[in-house]
């Protein structure tokens, strides 16, 4: 099969577009024929090894959508043919991928393969952070970075359900509108403005109550100051860079505040967890409650300029691969 793989770690560059072996389903496993994959900033963070891979040579992505080709010994969840999505396994930027069969969800006859592959990771990152992490209600308020990815546009329309007020940072005007489309309530334009001093502005010195933070090192010491007493600092991703070693007395000095760093791994560990979410975005997308923005698209051979594309801003909603 035809595959992307990594040998070294590296720039966009170590993205290899060669022959791999196909690969064969073992206990509990199912084999995807893959449709579509998606692209995140996880990827990124494996590509350059900030992550570490179990071994080298290894196939990026994290999610994809396509039909079982293929179950092993034991499968019950599903059968050759069915149409599934899948998240938070190594290996879809490949033609097929070995993947645990409880992770495994099966698409409604109303999503499709681009729209299976798009919500699956960004979607319940989206959900477990509102629910789960930070559950918000009704008049609460919140700051989300980076509001115009794939992630940030979710959260956002997801805030909203929930009775949030939603301040976002977006890089430009263009992506504000996206922002807008989604629901925030206040964009702010970081080239510009200030983003800390915009928040006290906005809440009349007071703080939001939770920041939703996936930028990182640039964004992190503002974020804390962004925040109520008792306010919550979600830091969820760096894709600016990792924050450097933290003093938790900062946490009482800025009003006994709330750090943590989740990940989507350990708020999507059992199938139960996997169902819940995945089938409440299917709900809200079948009633038009969410929409998915499919930014970028690219054939899986232009791997690297996707990922150049990703990691210099120059997306928009979700990226994805396709195979063929």
């Amino acid at each position: 099969m035809k595959a992307i793989r990594v040998h070294n770690y590296g720039g966009p560059e170590v993205l290899e577009y060669e022959d791999a072996p196909a690969p064969v389903a073992g206990k509990g496993e199912a084999v995807v024929k893959i449709a579509a994959a998606g692209l995140n900033f996880v990827d990124i963070y494996y590509r350059t090894g900030l992550y570490k891979a179990p071994q080298l040579p290894f196939i990026p992505g994290q999610e994809a959508a396509g039909t079982v080709a293929s179950i092993g010994e034991g499968v019950t969840e599903v059968k050759p043919g069915d149409r599934v999505a899948y998240a938070m396994t190594q290996g879809s930027y490949a033609e097929f991928a070995a993947v645990p069969a409880w992770k495994l969800v099966k698409l409604p006859e109303n999503v499709d393969f681009k729209l299976g592959a798009a919500i699956m990771l960004q979607g319940m990152t989206a959900h477990y952070l509102t629910h789960s992490t930070f559950p918000l209600k009704q008049a609460q308020t919140a700051l989300v970075h980076a509001g115009a990815g794939g992630v940030g546009l979710l959260l956002i329309q997801i805030a909203k359900k929930l009775g949030a007020t939603v301040y976002t940072t977006v890089g430009n005007e263009a992506k504000g509108e996206l922002v807008r489309d989604a629901g925030a309530d206040e964009v702010i334009v970081y080239s510009r403005q200030d983003f800390e001093a915009e928040v006290k502005r906005l809440t009349g010195g007071r703080g939001v109550d939770v920041v939703y933070d996936s930028v990182g090192a640039s964004t992190f010491e503002k974020s804390l100051n962004c925040l109520r007493p008792r306010g919550y600092l979600v830091y969820y991703g760096h894709s600016s860079g990792p924050v450097p070693p933290l003093d938790p007395a900062i946490l009482v000095a800025k009003g006994s505040l709330f750090l943590t760093r989740p990940s989507l791994a350990h708020y999507a560990a059992t199938r139960e967890e996997v169902l819940s979410r995945a089938n409440d975005l299917f709900q809200w997308l079948g009633k038009a409650e969410l929409k998915v923005r499919i930014g970028h698209t690219f054939p899986l051979a232009e791997a690297r300029k996707a990922h150049e594309d990703l990691a210099g801003r120059r997306t928009t909603g979700k990226v994805l691969l396709f195979s063929s």
